[in-house]
């Protein structure tokens, strides 16, 4: 708002005061608009608001005072200022211009110049508050956007985590992230003393499928494995990785053996039921897979890797069982020395 266009509104019975307020705002370059009452007051402000009111107090049907309050109680007007324009100089007359929610007032006979002086005043703090608005506004913006900005930055952050985790054959979660989910709640039971099962699985005879299927045919066995073991695991903290090669790692937290032992018998039928054919396996004519299986709580005398390296052992000696089977890690488990380069990953 350009203070010389600022729109006056000017409420009082008395003509003279209209003409010569008029008068004088005019000659100062402000749009002047003027009525004689009180409820024509009200009407007129809720077509267009002014930016800035001189209201009589005494008039016919509505005093001052009530005008102000009901603008004052509007949203739309409330920030409208108001200075009162009274013969009455009593302080409690002033008192109550301001209680009504008036911003300042004039007594009768009033002076050119300090009515002026209090309408620039006036004017002026009406201005800043609108520039301050405006200021609040924008920063109100910059905020909502900084946050938008911020939300996109972490969104993209966790995807690009999450992309970090992936095995991109796959699809689930890569040997990054076991590693640290074997870690953290290998810790967990160890402290709280809730039982943890780690299973290693294997694709049987998976590199005689690859040389005879071809190793497109052989990623998709895999993805196939991979996303039905996924799938078969209900709960919410089961993960399943790759581990390395056709190898994956399962981990139940807060899993007792018995429960662990269901899990792979599900693991069996779920994979059973994809019939991939294997012509090559002595094992079956479809696919299958071994387990190895680990399960106890953790103390405080073991590491995470002694775990692993027991489920590792425990796998291969269903390797060396036949396959298509599972073995309990146990203290009596060793490894075999005979060739197992057919049953085991590269690794091996």
């Amino acid at each position: 708002m350009d203070e010389t266009s600022a729109t006056i509104l000017i409420v009082d019975d008395q003509v003279d005061n209209l003409l010569v307020l008029t008068s004088l705002l005019k000659s100062q370059g402000y749009e002047v608009r003027k009525v004689r009452g009180g409820k024509l007051a009200i009407q007129t402000v809720q077509a267009e608001v002014p930016d800035l009111i001189l209201l009589d107090i005494r008039m016919p049907e509505i005093d001052g005072y009530q005008i102000c309050a009901q603008l004052k109680a509007d949203a739309e007007t409330q920030d409208i200022p108001i200075i009162f324009l009274s013969a009455l100089n009593e302080l409690d007359d002033r008192m109550a211009a301001f209680t009504a929610g008036g911003a300042d007032y004039i007594t009768k006979p009033f002076y050119a110049t300090e009515v002026l002086a209090r309408i620039h005043c006036q004017l002026t703090i009406q201005q800043q508050r609108r520039q301050l608005m405006e200021q609040n506004r924008k920063l109100q913006q910059e905020i909502q956007e900084r946050q938008r900005v911020e939300l996109a930055l972490r969104q993209a952050n966790l995807e690009l985590e999450r992309l970090a985790s992936l095995d991109g054959l796959t699809q689930i979660p890569n040997r990054r992230r076991f590693d640290e989910y074997w870690a953290m709640h290998w810790q967990q039971a160890q402290q709280n003393g809730t039982p943890l099962s780690l299973i290693l699985s294997d694709v049987d005879c998976f590199k005689a499928y690859n040389d005879h299927y071809g190793h497109q045919a052989g990623d998709h066995c895999l993805r196939q494995v991979a996303q039905t073991i996924q799938k078969t695991l209900t709960q919410p903290e089961d993960l399943v990785a790759r581990y390395g090669g056709e190898e994956l790692a399962i981990v139940l937290p807060q899993t007792p053996v018995e429960a662990a032992i269901s899990i792979v018998g599900k693991l069996q039928a779920a994979i059973a039921q994809l019939k991939i054919v294997h012509e090559r396996s002595p094992a079956s004519s479809f696919l299958t897979v071994s387990f190895g299986i680990w399960s106890q709580i953790p103390s405080v005398t073991e590491t995470p890797e002694a775990a692993i390296l027991a489920a590792d052992a425990a796998l291969y000696a269903a390797k060396a069982a036949g396959r298509n089977t599972w073995q309990l890690y146990s203290t009596s488990i060793s490894l075999p020395q005979s060739d197992l380069a057919e049953a085991t990953p590269a690794k091996w």
